[in-house]
């Protein structure tokens, strides 16, 4: 046992806000690895994860361990009047100032019994990640403050991949506030996220209202009051959306072997592709009664010859069922029919890419995808969204990018889209 130990001089609850206590002793029992916490303005999570690095550091030099932490974000020269700032505001409130020094060049906080050490850096060259060392102990604690400003969850993995290691234990945060867009890398519940993590939410009106203030109450009640939809994404910290966003009914869950011995409506749609385009195929199964699509089953390659493509559908389809295929490129077609593929070609028609991406949008109650069987379909129906003109408008149509797997499920399911009993576009 470390005998300089300094305990802090304040309680936590003076400290830590009461939504927090469930994460803090979460992290005080080790349950988990990593900690998502997003909320709306006001809502203390920067304030607490600092309070937990600086908690978490001087417990550990007491039980004699030697831990250090460094502090991402996206750019350097915003850590100085962010983090670095609110790990003083920390140390202070924590009321163990005299324990630690804090120096300016280089940016760093030094806990004065131990040497531990806090680093900050800036993710803009994920490289330089690989070179951080400490002289005493390992790395035990990562912050990725306003995660949404990172550039994707795999830039985050590489600094994760170069910094979590050599040690038995670790703790890494990331906190922000949710952007507005629902299609946003953070906010997408496939994109990122790790079996071994603790989401949290928060808002300010779990804070006591004496460490905001009245002017910040006064304001978001007005903010309540005149712009509801801007308060609930700024205050409460809610994911509106941007009205942008084409599927809205999606659901992303594991689709099991089980359920699928019992599909009794499945369709299977392809849309070629080569170079820069992938090949894509996809199995479904349509569940007309409750109008849901199950969609468990996908080929998603670049430079495929048909020859290769065809091999692969085989073995997705043992048993040879139809396939509809796009009919752009009828050599393709008739390549497979030589194969043995039982496949014929997509009817189209001149409005049936939006009519068929507006069913798929509005007259499904659900579409399931399994992210793990499907992670490309997932990606694409997900991040699909109108585009915008100059002035902000949403254009006219469907865009035609990142929808490969949205135009296979058309195809897939182009006799299921009747309009008034008539067939669509002129098929």
């Amino acid at each position: 046992m470390l005998t300089t130990y300094q305990r802090p001089t304040v309680r936590l609850t003076d400290v830590i806000a009461p939504a927090f206590y469930p994460v803090h002793q979460d992290i005080l029992d080790c349950k988990h690895t990593y900690y998502k916490l997003d909320g709306g303005r006001g809502s203390t999570k920067s304030s607490f994860v600092s309070s937990e690095i600086i908690l978490g550091m001087m417990r550990d030099a007491a039980a004699g361990t030697i831990t250090n932490a460094v502090v991402f974000r996206r750019y350097k020269e915003n850590l100085h009047d962010s983090v670095y700032e609110q790990l003083l505001w920390a140390i202070d409130k924590l009321g163990v100032a005299g324990q630690w020094k804090d120096t300016i060049s280089p940016l760093r906080l030094t806990y004065i019994p131990t040497g531990q050490t806090i680093l900050f850096r800036g993710a803009d060259k994920v490289k330089k990640s690989k070179s951080i060392k400490v002289s005493k102990g390992y790395i035990k604690y990562l912050w990725f403050e306003e995660l949404d400003e990172f550039e994707g969850s795999e830039k985050i993995r590489s600094i994760q991949q170069s910094v979590v290691r050599g040690g038995e234990q670790f703790t890494v945060f990331y906190t922000y506030n949710p952007p507005k867009s629902q299609r946003n890398w953070v906010n997408d519940p496939v994109e990122f996220s790790m079996p071994d993590m603790m989401q949290h939410h928060s808002d300010y009106r779990s804070v006591p209202a004496a460490w905001l203030g009245e002017q910040f109450i006064s304001d978001a009640e007005h903010l309540k009051s005149v712009k509801p939809e801007a308060y609930r994404h700024e205050y409460l910290g809610e994911i509106t959306g941007t009205g942008a966003e084409v599927f809205t009914n999606l659901t992303h869950r594991t689709i099991t072997n089980e359920e699928i011995s019992h599909f009794d409506h499945i369709r299977r749609g392809l849309d070629w592709g080569y170079a820069s385009d992938p090949f894509v195929y996809v199995a479904c199964n349509y569940d007309k009664t409750r109008r849901r699509l199950y969609i468990f089953d996908e080929i998603y390659q670049v430079r495929l010859s048909n020859a290769a493509s065809a091999r692969l559908v085989r073995q997705h389809n043992p048993l040879n069922q139809e396939v509809t295929a796009d009919s752009a490129e009828p050599k393709s077609i008739a390549d497979y029919r030589a194969a043995g593929i039982h496949i014929r070609g997509a009817r189209k028609g001149p409005d049936s890419v939006d009519y068929g991406i507006k069913w798929l949008a509005e007259e499904l109650e659900e579409i399931i995808i399994d992210p793990d069987r499907c992670p490309n379909t997932w990606r694409e129906f997900y991040g699909y969204e109108l585009d915008r003109d100059a002035n902000g408008n949403f254009k006219a149509g469907y865009p035609d990018k990142n929808n490969h797997t949205i135009d296979a499920v058309r195809y897939a399911l182009e006799d299921e889209m009747h309009r008034g009993g008539t067939t669509i576009g002129g098929w």
